[in-house]
């Protein structure tokens, strides 16, 4: 009230509170015109008690005496309250909140950066949460962005579409006989090869000496030559949380529990395996990332297979990239 009616007196805080059916005894009304209806609280004071913006604060007076006010109007208007409310920048007694915001301003800025190469690589959304969670590594993603990614490692930092399906032919030996064949994509380079080549690497190690370990050395040539696999797990339990003042969690909600192993066998096979609880009964599963992990080494014998089959297949060196794709052999199922 006071922000908006600056210099209103104990009636007018009394009337206007009785207008939205508060009553308030005369006593109350005088001790919060003494408390806030100081002359020498500014825009930027009211904001700082209700923790609102001052401008928002500013506006909503403004909409309140006149719904209808336009842009136009609102900007020719708040030329004070804008100067009220960005002083302390200026003031030199508060320097360590304007280093804060200026932090803040600067952290935001390289999100926005950070956005646009993780989006080459496979990032699903359109922005990035700032935060320390994000800036090691740890954000919000999608299964498919995750073998996106893996794709392009070891496609030495090219991405390329991938497609399930090269060629379908219809009605063979007859006069409709119809061939539909994929177009060639051209390729792009998103990642320094140098990069991925330390990347395969370090994934391998995961896998042959880390959390991933389940799954060395069970892929094999028909020759019996062990297969490089790499990966890396993950295992989220995800809650809401409360604290107290004192730092202390006194409540938390299981909102879901994820388990996720993105994973290349070889140099043409890659993919995710992702174990997911939603809602409240997530708080009854303890699994890890090893389950996903022990279900890629169960599919071994049928993946095995296809290694073999896949020698038999014209496959385009990785030297041109740009010709070839992440490939999926469809076999027949007996029914």
């Amino acid at each position: 009230f006071f922000a908006w009616h600056p210099g209103a007196g104990e009636a007018e805080l009394a009337g206007w509170l009785k207008e939205r059916k508060v009553n308030i005894t005369e006593s109350r009304a005088r001790y919060l015109t003494r408390s806030y209806g100081k002359p020498h609280l500014t825009l930027s004071d009211y904001g700082f008690l209700l923790r609102k913006h001052p401008l928002h604060l500013w506006c909503a007076g403004e909409l309140i005496r006149d719904p209808d006010m336009s842009w136009e109007k609102a900007l020719g208007k708040s030329a004070m309250p804008r100067r009220v409310s960005s002083e302390w920048l200026f003031h030199p007694k508060m320097r360590r909140q304007q280093n804060m915001r200026l932090r803040t301003r600067i952290e935001k800025d390289a999100f926005v950066e950070i956005t646009s190469v993780w989006q080459r690589l496979g990032f699903p959304f359109k922005k990035l949460v700032p935060s320390y969670a994000t800036s090691i590594g740890s954000s919000c993603d999608q299964p498919a962005a995750l073998a996106k990614l893996i794709g392009i490692i070891i496609n030495d930092g090219f991405y390329l579409p991938p497609i399930s399906i090269r060629k379908i032919r219809m009605a063979e030996n007859t006069p409709y006989h119809t061939i539909f064949e994929v177009s060639p994509e051209s390729g792009e380079r998103v990642m320094n090869p140098s990069v991925a080549k330390t990347l395969r690497t370090v994934l391998q190690a995961v896998v042959e000496k880390g959390t991933a370990r389940r799954a060395n050395r069970v892929f094999k040539e028909p020759d019996d030559t062990p297969v490089p696999v790499g990966g890396k797990t993950g295992t989220g339990d995800n809650r809401f949380k409360k604290f107290d003042r004192k730092g202390e969690v006194i409540n938390s909600t299981a909102v879901n529990r994820t388990a996720t192993f993105a994973f290349y066998i070889g140099d043409r096979y890659f993919g995710v395996i992702t174990a997911f609880v939603s809602g409240s009964e997530a708080k009854e599963y303890t699994f890890t990332s090893a389950l996903p992990v022990t279900i890629l080494k169960l599919m071994s014998p049928a993946l095995n297979a296809h290694l073999g089959a896949l020698d038999e297949l014209e496959i385009v060196p990785r030297e041109e990239p740009k010709t070839i794709g992440p490939l999926v052999v469809i076999e027949p199922t007996s029914t």
